[in-house]
């Protein structure tokens, strides 16, 4: 079911592999200086947040799975995908010789990560999926996104395969929030309003480091909020209730 490509899938596929190309074959480029302390410690930061994520991914999918059992067997496929990608972000540390900050990372995600557990607590997937699937999901396509044009050539590999991974599979939590749209739909807003507002909060926060990295903290947000109305699109909200979701982001 959730694994059936349809025309508007494979037409948002093709349009994703396009953006994937063209961000990665950039004309020209400055990239940063790979070997410098400052770009060391910001990266130590930097990397650490990706590699907590993919982790918080693994780790809610897996909680996930004791919401929808009969589920459990894809569930745990794409939980193993996210260990993949794991470990090749470690693997990008180790090869700048950075030691990832992950105190640092774990924080970063606490809340976003309580919000998850209280939701799981109390049954509500429509919560889950929304923290899941559209934004630590959106929030990671983005980023990677824009990180693929100024890494150097040993993340840039790795990251180029985690956006394929991404892109090659349907999102399981964006399939199952269209086919239940009509009963998950109040549920799915009130989520947002707490969530959505999270993430600008965690963009603002390592804005800074970012530049680091010449990543741009205003192109990180667009490029974020461009994968999450996508999304949104996809499950099958109009535009005006897509604009109001939004609307939580500027806080």
């Amino acid at each position: 079911m959730h694994n059936e490509l349809k025309i508007t899938d494979m037409q948002t596929l093709e349009s994703n592999k396009k953006t994937l190309e063209e961000s990665t074959n950039p004309i020209s480029l400055d990239l940063p200086d790979f070997t410098t302390d400052s770009y060391k410690d910001a990266y130590s930061r930097i990397n650490a947040i990706v590699i907590e994520g993919e982790q918080e991914a693994h780790d809610n999918y897996i909680s996930i799975a004791t919401l929808i059992p009969n589920e459990l067997e894809e569930l745990t496929k794409l939980a193993r995908m996210e260990m993949k990608h794991k470990k090749g972000f470690t693997a990008c540390g180790r090869n700048l010789g950075v030691v990832a900050d992950m105190e640092f990372a774990k924080k970063f995600f606490s809340k976003l990560h309580g919000n998850f557990q209280v939701a799981l607590e109390k049954g509500n997937l429509t919560t889950c999926l929304l923290i899941q699937a559209i934004l630590i999901e959106a929030f990671a396509i983005s980023a990677y996104n824009v990180y693929i044009r100024v890494a150097d050539p040993f993340a840039k590999k790795i990251t180029e395969g985690v956006v394929k991974d991404e892109y090659l599979h349907l999102n399981y939590g964006q399939e199952w929030l269209k086919e239940n749209l009509s009963t998950c739909k109040e549920e799915l807003m009130e989520a947002n309003k707490v969530n959505l507002p999270l993430i600008k909060k965690m963009l603002d926060e390592v804005a800074d480091d970012a530049s680091v990295l010449a990543m741009d903290r205003e192109e990180l947000m667009e490029e974020f909020m461009i994968a999450y109305q996508d999304t949104l699109m996809e499950i099958g909200l109009d535009n005006r209730e897509i604009a109001r979701m939004a609307m939580a982001a500027i806080v």
